[in-house]
């Protein structure tokens, strides 16, 4: 894939793609873990007005690409009300998930995060959010408070939820051993994602966001992507659905065919997203969207994740997922100063300790 400038962004370029390495440095490693937590907030936070609408409407509101975070509009389906910079339950769920990951050491119980999950959902019904668990989640662990078995709560999940919160799994697993990367995929997601379709779209995500740590450049972490995609394939229960690894790698050069100028503009790639790889919470169209978007713009994650944020459909999750990625492969200055400041305060959030503590199980 060409590398691609940046003609939509307003924050200007911030020094291309890392070389690849063998193994970040601490400083590097701390930037990349921060970076991946920030990105994912960004991303989210980006999305959270233009989530559940159509990419018509969208443009009719912010043009082509968003030029930054805006409030959501009364009439916003899940977020109405919520403040420019909020965060939705991508973000909220990740962190939920990072210090399961912390507490335990890597490896996540299942049960133990069906139950937080649980109360998570209760603290945000009980402040008026419609913005709860998803279709999958929310199944999976009905059956499992009913006393289904644990592995098989999840063999229904094919929806984006395990993908839009297993960052923290690839922060805290180092890429150079995939088995256990996937191991802790696995047990991050089953319990509500228990499919080879949900697992193959996690560990995509977990194996980008690992490698990114590592030094890897967008392209090197979609490459392993796509190998993680197609061996997690191979776990869970069988559903019927698109293959994760040949769609990652079929829509990460689908941006070479996008019309107009070269490169494309921002619009005509996400043209080519909502209109043939899909831009739904199916894990295989919003995961693949994901990677779409950084194949676009692998120079430079702020028009990446505004751009995945425009797209339409389930925007937040696109951009998150986008977001994460591209921050473990630039690291923190991947975007601009102002952005992570906004997502900090407007969510109380305080990111670099996590992160800190997430590759500290990723050295133990």
């Amino acid at each position: 894939m060409t590398p691609r400038p940046d003609s939509a962004s307003g924050a200007g370029g911030r020094g291309g793609e890392h070389a690849s390495a063998p193994g970040a440095s601490g400083s590097a490693a701390s930037s990349r873990a921060a970076g991946a937590l920030y990105g994912l907030a960004i991303g989210d936070a980006l999305g959270m007005p233009t989530q559940s609408l159509p990419r018509a409407l969208i443009i009719e509101r912010y043009g082509e690409v968003l030029d930054g975070f805006h409030p959501a509009p009364e009439d916003q389906p899940l977020a109405a009300g919520m403040p420019a910079g909020a965060i939705t339950d991508d973000t909220e769920q990740a962190l939920l998930l990072a210090r399961l990951v912390v507490s335990s050491g890597g490896e996540v119980d299942g049960r133990e995060l069906a139950h937080k999950l649980v109360e998570w959902e209760d603290g945000m019904r009980a402040r008026g959010s419609l913005d709860l668990l998803g279709p999958s989640t929310k199944r999976a662990i009905e059956e499992l408070l009913q006393g289904k078995d644990i592995g098989e709560t999840g063999r229904y999940g094919t929806t984006n939820g395990a993908a839009m919160r297993v960052t923290p799994v690839g922060i805290a697993t180092p890429s150079t051993d995939l088995d256990l990367l996937l191991d802790r995929v696995v047990a991050a997601s089953a319990v509500t994602h228990n499919t080879g379709l949900a697992l193959s779209a996690a560990a995509a995500v977990a194996a980008a966001v690992s490698a990114g740590i590592d030094g890897a450049t967008v392209a090197e972490a979609t490459r392993l992507a796509i190998h993680a995609a197609g061996e997690a394939s191979k776990r869970g229960h069988w559903v019927a659905g698109a293959d994760l690894a040949t769609r990652i790698a079929w829509a990460t050069t689908l941006i070479d065919t996008a019309p107009g100028t070269t490169p494309p503009r921002p619009g005509a790639v996400s043209a080519l997203l909502s209109d043939l790889v899909g831009t739904s919470l199916a894990s295989q169209e919003s995961v693949p969207a994901a990677f779409a978007v950084l194949a676009a713009f692998p120079g430079d994650p702020w028009p990446a994740v505004r751009l995945a944020a425009s797209v339409g459909g389930d925007t937040d999750t696109i951009a998150a997922i986008a977001g994460a990625i591209a921050g473990a492969c630039h690291g923190l200055d991947g975007f601009p100063t102002d952005a992570r400041a906004t997502v900090a305060r407007v969510n109380g959030l305080r990111l670099e300790e996590l992160a800190g503590q997430l590759l500290e199980v990723r050295s133990g």
